[in-house]
């Protein structure tokens, strides 16, 4: 008889494991690609501007210091409107208000074509900013009211997956775009920028045919796949949880990731924006550059995938985030030691894979304790704060490539920010009791 009901329970078990597998497979499948190809976008509209350059800079006059500034101005644009958008999207609904974002800053990202020197870069690159913000805080609450934390860091991981593969495709692109020079009287950086952007418009204009906003309206889904969704995210285990706003925007917890997300995307943008005119100095075609970074970018999403699934697995999430931006801060220092070309790149790609590892683990911790309308503006503020080192890195960079003719000082100053972030990452731990 005992024998019996412990056989039934192992497979009652066994049996709501499958079910609980099949619905969340169901979901990923309905949302993931489609949010990854707007992610995709939202990249290839943002850093397209390094491969631009190549032809941009010198046509309208700006020095590198000017593209650096006007590079990193976009995120003062993002950083202002980023907590107050994601707000509205908690209160309208991410199937509405993730389309709305995707067609402004589709348009904003076309008229980059109306450049004509530094005041109009500066005040294009902010609107673009503006257009873009609350996309991505948006996208990791949304999946997070869908997904429980068993999922979350893989399906964050095929996510963010789109940031490296912008970049993979968008190197041949834009060499292709560029070589467009002189077609039907526009330049080949026109073209990159409008080419580039109008597809964004076409994917919003698609997204509130396939989201849904919560799973309760998800006519695709039975009854009872519903029920495991809501229950499943319900009585998932929180850690000292916050659901009020103002309260978590004063967390020790949050104030740190704050600054963590700070550290490593003043390291990310301050290498993935220059990288192309880095790899430009040997003296190669702009379609040659394209592949070569596509490559970089390739290594780049096969680690950040394969780091997620390893952290899935085997937990310690905020232990892995300190490896990974010190693998990354230790991927910029080798690099400027190599006076061989591609020696130099293996260990920059080094850094690309602990970077964008490092987001795919980071972003699974803040859901960890936050809910609700705490979700929403926590982690906006979080990708507020953090995102402004979007302005700071391509600026430094900038600055340090006039100031010393190199951009070895830019790599060293990266890897700073990078070393910066392993250690709050390591405070982190003091203030999380459980991962």
């Amino acid at each position: 008889m005992l024998r019996s009901a412990v056989t039934d329970q192992y497979e009652k078990i066994g049996s709501t494991a499958e079910v609980e597998q099949r619905v969340f497979a169901k979901i990923a499948w309905r949302f993931v690609p489609i949010l990854t190809l707007g992610f995709l976008l939202n990249h290839l509209d943002r850093n397209n501007i390094g491969f631009a350059a190549l032809q941009m800079n010198q046509r309208i006059g700006l020095t590198a210091t000017q593209f650096g500034i006007g590079a990193g101005i976009l995120f003062l644009g993002y950083c202002f409107f980023e907590l107050p958008s994601n707000l509205l999207l908690y209160r309208v609904g991410a199937r509405v208000w993730l389309s709305r974002i995707m067609i402004t800053w589709g348009l904003a990202s076309a008229a980059m074509i109306f450049v004509t020197g530094a005041k109009s870069w500066y005040v294009l690159r902010f609107a673009l900013g503006a257009a873009e913000a609350g996309f991505f805080p948006g996208v990791a609450f949304y999946l997070s009211s869908w997904f429980p934390k068993e999922y979350r860091t893989r399906i964050l991981a095929w996510f963010l997956v789109a940031i490296p593969a912008s970049s993979v495709f968008g190197g041949p692109l834009s060499g292709v775009f560029l070589g467009m020079d002189g077609v039907g009287g526009l330049a080949g950086w026109k073209w990159l920028f409008l080419l580039e952007g109008l597809p964004t418009i076409l994917l919003g204009i698609i997204f509130p045919w396939v989201l849904t906003n919560r799973p309760v309206e998800a006519r695709w889904l039975t009854a009872e796949e519903q029920r495991v969704v809501v229950e499943r995210i319900q009585s998932e285990k929180r850690d000292r949880e916050m659901r009020h706003l103002l309260p978590a925007l004063r967390d020790a917890r949050v104030l740190l990731l704050s600054g963590i997300f700070f550290g490593f995307t003043v390291g990310s943008y301050g290498l993935g924006i220059w990288l192309p005119q880095i790899v430009k100095e040997q003296q190669i075609s702009d379609l040659t550059v394209g592949f070569i970074t596509a490559g970089c970018y390739v290594v780049a999403c096969i680690g950040m995938v394969a780091w997620a699934a390893y952290v899935d697995r085997k937990g310690n999430r905020i232990r892995n985030l300190l490896w990974t931006c010190l693998a990354s801060a230790a991927g910029l220092v080798f690099a400027i030691f190599f006076q061989n070309f591609w020696l130099s790149l293996a260990w920059i790609t080094v850094g690309l894979v602990g970077i964008n590892a490092a987001r795919s683990v980071f972003w699974v911790i803040p859901t960890r304790f936050l809910t609700g309308i705490a979700a929403a503006g926590g982690l906006a503020f979080i990708n507020a704060v953090g995102t402004a080192g979007g302005f700071l890195g391509p600026s430094i960079m900038g600055w340090l490539k006039d100031l010393t003719g190199s951009f070895n000082a830019g790599l060293v100053a990266m890897a700073g920010f990078l070393l910066l972030a392993t250690a709050l990452t390591g405070a982190l731990k003091l203030f999380v009791r459980e991962e």
